[in-house]
């Protein structure tokens, strides 16, 4: 119980900081959304109406940055996220609530297909270790060197502008009115489908060359020598013993994933200009959107967090060694 009581505590700690960061980490960027707003106007806007529009977002000078941090952890506590700046007067939530999902369904199920995937084949190749399964390794070692973005942009060159199989950005063909039916899914699935190759063969090297090196070590444990010397199948022995046991760094690496899954899209929803939350970060960052920002950042954040606390306490059950008092 004390396990999971100072990983609580310590989480709690860690989200507390976040929130912290998440507010003053926009407001010490040089400039202010309403100077690039006046910018953009060309004169159009007067000093006072300037100064009505920092009263309107909380950013007047008669306000201090005390006062702003106290008012920003109360909005928190209220689930209420702000305003965005960039797309007055649409509520932060609702930008999230709407990108959100395009994130988690493209790069959530990417991600657990390469997991899957990797797992499996370096549980095989670790297995078998020594033979001509080993080939997988120079070929997934070349895929986990190349930066996601030069992968991403020679995808779109060969099988978008060259060969033309897939769109090139998007997240479904504009005129589409978004709805549950054939029309608007079928085009979903077919803007999704080249992001999701991408990440899937950009990210599966590291679970293969993860579970595999994982295999070997665990391969030449007493406990799998006498299963071994039962007479067991040689399959039973690999999965139930060997990748049993193997398999307990993934999960937290997993968990790691799921938990990067929303905040790790931003340079993919870049080069396939996807509607994803990653996307919308980037261009609150470019508007100085302070609200924007904070609203995905602490998404993001909490992501991170609810997944690392997940992979605790499933580890925590799996190997009762982690739950012995220090």
């Amino acid at each position: 119980m004390r396990f999971f009581v100072r990983r609580g505590i310590f989480y709690v700690v860690t989200l507390w900081a976040a929130i912290t960061i998440n507010f003053f980490l926009p407001r010490m960027m040089p400039g202010d959304p309403i100077s690039a707003l006046i910018a953009s106007k060309q004169g159009q806007i007067t000093p006072e109406q300037a100064e009505s529009i920092r009263v309107l977002f909380g950013l007047d000078s008669e306000q201090s940055l005390w006062q702003q941090y106290t008012s920003y952890l109360g909005q928190i506590l209220r689930g209420d996220l702000g305003i965005a700046f960039s797309q007055f007067p649409t509520p932060v939530s609702m930008i999230i609530k709407d990108t959100l999902p395009w994130t988690l369904g493209l790069v959530g199920l990417s991600t657990i297909i390469a997991v899957v995937i990797g797992t499996s084949i370096g549980t095989y190749i670790g297995w078998r270790r020594g033979t001509k399964a080993d080939i997988v390794l120079p070929i997934t070692t070349f895929f986990s060197s190349v930066p996601y973005f030069w992968f991403g942009l020679v995808a779109i060159l060969v099988f978008s502008v060259t060969w033309k199989i897939f769109p090139s950005s998007k997240g479904y063909q504009p005129g589409l009115v978004p709805g549950w039916n054939w029309e608007f899914i079928s085009s979903v699935l077919w803007h999704g489908a080249l992001p999701a190759i991408t990440i899937v063969l950009s990210s599966i090297a590291g679970w293969i060359l993860g579970m595999r090196n994982m295999m070997v070590t665990v391969s030449s444990e007493d406990y799998v020598t006498v299963a071994q010397a039962k007479g067991l199948s040689e399959g039973r022995v690999m999965v139930a013993y060997a990748a049993r046991n193997a398999v307990l760094p993934q999960i937290s690496s997993f968990a790691l994933a799921l938990g990067f899954v929303v905040g790790g899209t931003l340079i993919m929803e870049m080069v396939f200009s996807y509607p994803g939350i990653g996307y919308a970060l980037f261009q609150a960052v470019q508007a100085k959107d302070y609200p924007l920002m904070q609203g995905c950042f602490l998404v993001i954040t909490l992501s991170i967090l609810i997944f690392n606390l997940i992979a605790d306490v499933v580890y925590a059950f799996l190997d009762p060694r982690t739950r012995q008092e220090g």
